[in-house]
């Protein structure tokens, strides 16, 4: 079943935020943390339910961030500057992407672009929410094991969405947190968005597909539960196998890469035409993968 508002996932988790982008609020004895971080213009969402749910800002002492893209990392500079004392981790290669001028002069960028489309803007004016070089953090790796009160979150290197790429699985809760590098649940259908290195992504679907999962929580169109959730992980790879199929279709049939990803953003749009984010950024998304896939055909 899937599940597209805020609210409590299982005993320690909730989601917060907008069906179109979220976070994930685990609450462990008194002790927090914040998984992934959504768009910067869903803050007053998050504020606003975290008061309606009785969570204190002041108990949360960490954050995860799951990879660096714009859509996961907004809320992050909010809560830091609220919150000197807390402690944000992300994999080294998010840490590296975050502190390049040209890519947080892109992610501010986008935020705005995101929030003009989704009716926002006044959030962004009333909250100091551009990332600058006073974010900064901590580098967790594969294996790696946080501490919430007493449960383990264990950090799991999932690229292929991203190159810096990371999933947070509670096994005592058996929930998994990939953020993008699982499929993401749009509509009635599961759109695997492998930007970075298609096969990787694949690869990284594989490595999850054994986890034991009663609660899948994708960051953009709300989380999963019960039996759905189970079988999310594999739905998902035959997923991605499928759209790896089509898109070598359309770039075999066009052999370009421009003309094939605009083909695919539109087909994207026509299954999905209220897709939050703009289609400027999706044809980019599509461009990144058709040019790994290009390369691989190509030998």
């Amino acid at each position: 079943m899937r599940i597209r508002i805020a609210s409590k996932v299982n005993e320690r988790i909730w989601y917060l935020g907008r069906m179109e982008s979220g976070m994930y609020l685990l609450s462990v004895n008194g002790e927090a943390m914040l998984i992934s971080a959504g768009l910067s213009c869903i803050l007053e969402d998050v504020l606003a339910q975290m008061a309606a749910f009785g969570i204190e800002g002041e108990k949360i002492t960490s954050l995860l961030i799951l990879h660096s893209h714009f859509d996961h990392v907004g809320t992050v500079p909010y809560f830091q500057r609220k919150y000197p004392a807390l402690k944000v981790y992300a994999s080294q290669r998010a840490w590296d992407i975050l502190t390049m001028p040209k890519a947080v002069e892109t992610m501010n960028a986008f935020s705005r672009m995101v929030a003009e489309k989704m009716g926002c803007l006044d959030v962004l004016a009333r909250h100091d929410l551009d990332w600058r070089d006073d974010v900064q953090g901590t580098i967790v790796r594969d294996g790696d094991l946080l501490k919430v009160g007493d449960l383990e979150v264990r950090i799991m290197e999932t690229p292929g969405h991203s190159s810096c790429s990371i999933s947070a699985y509670i096994p005592e809760l058996k929930t998994l947190l990939p953020s993008d590098a699982g499929g993401i649940p749009i509509d009635d259908a599961i759109f695997t968005s492998a930007n970075s290195n298609y096969t990787l992504y694949q690869e990284s679907l594989e490595r999850l597909k054994d986890l034991e999962v009663e609660y899948f929580g994708a960051d953009h169109h709300g989380y999963i539960v019960g039996p759905e959730a189970r079988d999310y992980v594999r739905q998902s790879i035959a997923a991605a196998r499928k759209l790896r199929t089509r898109i070598e279709t359309v770039y075999r049939e066009t052999g370009d890469i421009d003309r094939a990803s605009r083909l695919l953003t539109e087909e994207l749009y026509t299954r999905h035409p209220n897709y939050f984010l703009a289609p400027e950024i999706i044809v980019g998304v599509f461009g990144q993968m058709v040019k790994h896939i290009a390369k691989a055909m190509n030998g």
